[in-house]
This record gives structure tokens, sequence and C-alpha cells, in this order.
């Protein structure tokens, strides 16, 4: 799949959330990559061969609040080869694209790895 059909996919998915969340997603910034640094999967304890399929990096609103002054946008990271690794077809990929950014999206509203599995 192209990077911006993957782009499009990751919108939709943002465009899907009640505007009640969508208002706390201010200051996040979602960028496509097509692969996870060796040095980001080291950073996580994982292999060199893991799959990730997407990274929060910033201050979980649980942290700060959402008006907690100046300061550079969280970002979300989709790793689209991890994901078209395992996806067969468009639908799986439309599927674990929107996945993924739900998922990352709960760690910015301060959901841990452990939470997140549960829902």
């Amino acid at each position: 799949m192209r990077r911006r059909e993957v782009e499009r996919l990751v919108v939709r998915a943002l465009g899907d959330l009640p505007p009640q969340f969508r208002a706390y997603l201010d200051n996040v910034v979602v960028l496509v990559e097509d692969w996870p640094s060796r040095e980001l999967l080291a950073q996580l304890g994982m292999a060199p061969d893991d799959l990730l399929y997407g990274y929060y990096e910033g201050t979980p609103l649980t942290e700060f609040g959402r008006d907690f002054g100046m300061r550079l946008p969280d970002r979300i990271y989709i790793f689209q080869g991890p994901i078209e690794e395992v996806c067969r077809n468009r639908a799986e990929m439309e599927a674990e694209v929107r996945a993924t950014v739900l998922h990352e999206i709960g760690h910015h509203f301060g959901l841990s790895e452990e939470e997140l599995e549960h829902l």
C-alpha cells in the first residue's frame, strides 16, 4: 500500500473519534513511518526483528492536563512496514491501522499497555 493510502486510513481513524476525544488531540501529531528504528526497539526492550505497529511519544494528559502551557507536540508514530507484514489484504490493513491509532491515542489519555489490552 502506498504511504498516502496509509495516511488516509490514519486520518479516517482520527475522524471517527467522538468530538469530545478529538478536542484533546490539539497538541498531537500523527506520523506514518516505514519502520521503527533499531534504537527505538532496543529502548523498548524489543528484538530487532520484533514488530512494532505504533509508538506514542509524549506526556500523557493524566500527567500534565490539557493546558500545560507551551510545549512541543506529542507524537504518535504508525509504522507501515510491520502492519503490512501481518495484513493479508486492504480490509485487514484498515482494521490494523485503526486499532493501532486508537491504541496509541489511549497512551495519550494515560492508559497503560495492560489497561489497553483489556478494552
